[in-house]
């Protein structure tokens, strides 16, 4: 389906600069753009390739002075970032809804199904759970028993979710996504062995969280393992037992949070970043990529890097002592030769 800048400009109340009439039917990055689809410029860097994309149309941000002549239609917004955005999501939603309960699937007679649920190929609901309406179980979703899903989720292909756990409302689950197996509980014997201490608890999920690929959420030794409303995790986070992560907190790839530890509201937390157990972080704190952090981080909107991390300012002043490390153990052994020859020749 075709779309006319001046369509665009007024879905997100910009303004269009170049022909009004000019129709677009998909969306490219600006780099890549080609005849006919619509880019957008929201970082500076990018900048050079508005001058010679391909693109019909790109969005810019209101106050954009372009330093070259522009071949392709500007339409400009407030933020060209959330209007890509806003465009994505109605892209997305005039995909076809899949619906209905696929014949190869299997739920428990006791389950209780909402309106407008669809379970795909191969699924399975076990006894005791409650599904509600507009849920969307894609193929080969397992749910455990007395599992409660909440309105408009969505489970992709392959998810497991362990018996007795809670999913919120508008939730959207990708594929390999385990939620509540069994927390790192073992106690040390005296001949050396390990003994698995059970995981009794559960995982409560509240509402608008995405949860990325191969993600997976440990259940509680007691209690629950908590994701408020509102958090993002990205592809392959471990969440061990009784973590609490708290609202709008985003976390990206590879990062890992061992157990007891209690994330603020509205962190930021980088890839590969590892957090200790029984540890507080306070709300707002960022925690840059590939950090360590071993301790509680109590001050709010802190922004901590290395390992073991610490305040950024005082991290980047270190670095540019340590990075020079190896001249300085040069220098030093240098002096200290000096200083031998002196001696020696006394």
């Amino acid at each position: 389906m075709d779309f006319s800048a001046r369509q665009i400009a007024d879905f997100l109340k910009g303004e269009v600069e170049g022909d009004p009439d000019a129709t677009v039917r998909d969306i490219s990055r600006i780099e890549e753009g080609k005849a006919g689809t619509l880019a957008f410029l929201a970082n500076p860097k990018y900048e050079k390739h508005l001058y010679t994309t391909g693109a019909t149309i790109v969005l810019v941000n209101m106050d954009f002075k372009p330093s070259k002549p522009v071949s392709c239609t500007l339409v400009r917004v407030e933020d060209a970032y959330q209007a890509i955005a806003s465009l994505l999501e109605l892209k997305e939603q005039m995909k076809p809804v899949p619906s209905g309960i696929d014949a190869k699937a299997h739920i428990d007679p006791s389950v209780k199904t909402g309106k407008n649920v669809y379970v795909g190929q191969f699924s399975v609901i076990s006894a005791g759970s409650v599904i509600g309406d507009g849920v969307l179980i894609h193929p080969q979703v397992f749910i455990g028993e007395n599992v409660v899903i909440g309105a408009n989720t969505v489970l992709r292909a392959g998810v497991k979710i362990y018996g007795d756990c809670r999913i919120g409302e508008e939730c959207h689950i990708h594929s390999g996504v385990v939620i509540g197996s069994d927390g790192f509980g073992f106690a040390p014997q005296s001949d050396k062995n390990y003994k698995k201490i059970p995981q009794v608890g559960n995982v409560v999920i509240e509402d608008r969280v995405e949860i990325g690929a191969n993600t997976t959420i440990d259940r509680a030794m007691m209690g629950s393992t908590i994701i408020r409303r509102g958090v993002k995790l990205d592809n392959l986070i471990q969440v061990a037992h009784n973590v609490e992560i708290g609202e709008n907190t985003v976390i990206a790839a590879q990062s890992g949070i061992a157990g007891s530890t209690k994330v603020g509201a509205n962190c930021m937390v980088g890839g590969q970043v590892g957090i200790i157990g029984h540890l507080n972080i306070a709300e707002g704190v960022r925690i840059a990529a590939q950090s360590g952090v071993g301790i509680s981080v109590d001050e709010k909107n802190a922004v901590i890097q290395g390992s073991p991390a610490f305040m950024y300012g005082k991290y980047q002043r270190s670095y540019v002592v340590f990075k020079k490390l190896p001249e300085l153990y040069q220098k030093l052994a240098q002096l200290e030769k000096e200083i031998d020859d002196l001696k020696g020749g006394r």
